[in-house]
């Protein structure tokens, strides 16, 4: 997509140049859907960058394919994990803001467009969410958020509750990326870790109440792989332990992985509960707990008779 920008009275341009950074790893399924919908965006001024984080499937022969179709730039590197493909992609990045899409999720056409409106009128705004519908793997609507009025939250609050900015709704200010040193490659788990680092540097996550993306949900989500998950969080908070808002977030990381684990590993359920310090118990913990002991045999006794 080629830049169109009009200037503006000031010099500056009306419309600033979007840097959509897109890593991949084995999406070949939904490349090129996933692709269709990043051109689609009504907004004129894109630069595409893509970066094959050590696909071994058929995505890089098909990203290479579709390269001559659309003309984004494609970076390889071996395999890293999606916080090293970003780290990379944003070596060549130019844009005033950056999108970080999955690359087996779909942008709706006004994604971009509304969001930028929204920063450009919040210079304070470090990363802009809207809200998700989630679909299957074949693209059936499972969901939809009904977030309805605009919400904020400052670096305390992403702490204290673990909140996480998911990449197929953010938007980034590049200085606030800039500002955040940009992903920590060690923890490969990259939403929450840019979150907390962006909101630390002083900028603030703004949610508007506007459908903006199809959210992917299949057997492959990062998201499903709780235990991984659970590390990576756990070490993004790591470099935050002496805030006060510390204890409440780690528990909140745990109340998160035991609604996998309860269903998943009930052994590791326990093991995640006991780590819950006591005052630190709420009601979404004795829902894990009463989960975890009444349904539990329920659960042992279909795996008996499967």
């Amino acid at each position: 997509m080629t830049s169109t920008a009009t200037p503006s009275l000031d010099g500056e341009s009306a419309t600033p140049l979007v840097s959509i950074i897109a890593p991949c790893y084995n999406g070949e399924k939904y490349l090129e859907e996933a692709l269709a919908g990043i051109y689609s965006q009504t907004y004129p001024n894109l630069e595409v960058i893509i970066v094959d984080d050590g696909s071994v499937d058929g995505s890089w022969a098909l990203l290479e394919r579709l390269q001559q179709v659309y003309g984004f730039q494609l970076y390889r590197q071996k395999n890293q994990g999606v916080s090293a493909a970003l780290n990379h992609g944003l070596r060549y990045a130019q844009g005033k803001y950056v999108a970080t899409p999955d690359l087996d999720d779909i942008m709706l056409p006004e994604s971009v467009a509304v969001r930028v409106a929204f920063m450009e009128e919040h210079p304070e705004t470090g990363i802009c969410a809207g809200n998700s519908k989630y679909i299957d793997s074949e693209g059936k609507v499972l969901k939809e958020e009904k977030r309805r009025v605009a919400s904020r939250y400052d670096f305390a609050e992403t702490l204290a509750d673990a909140r996480v900015c998911g990449a197929p709704s953010a938007l980034y200010r590049m200085e606030a990326l800039k500002a955040a040193a940009f992903y920590d490659p060690f923890i490969q788990v990259q939403d929450f870790q840019i979150t907390l680092r962006i909101t630390h540097a002083g900028y603030f996550v703004d949610a508007i109440p506007i459908l903006i993306t199809l959210y992917r949900r299949h057997p492959n989500n990062l998201s499903r792989r709780y235990k991984k998950v659970l590390t990576a969080d756990l070490a993004a908070i790591a470099p935050y332990r002496n805030h006060p808002a510390y204890e409440s977030g780690r528990a909140a990381l745990l109340h998160k992985a035991l609604k996998y684990a309860v269903r998943e590993d009930r052994a590791d359920a326990w093991r995640l509960l006991r780590q819950v310090p006591p005052s630190q118990w709420n009601r979404v913990t004795f829902q894990r707990f009463k989960r975890l002991v009444l349904l539990w045999p329920r659960n042992l006794l279909k795996k008996t008779s499967a």
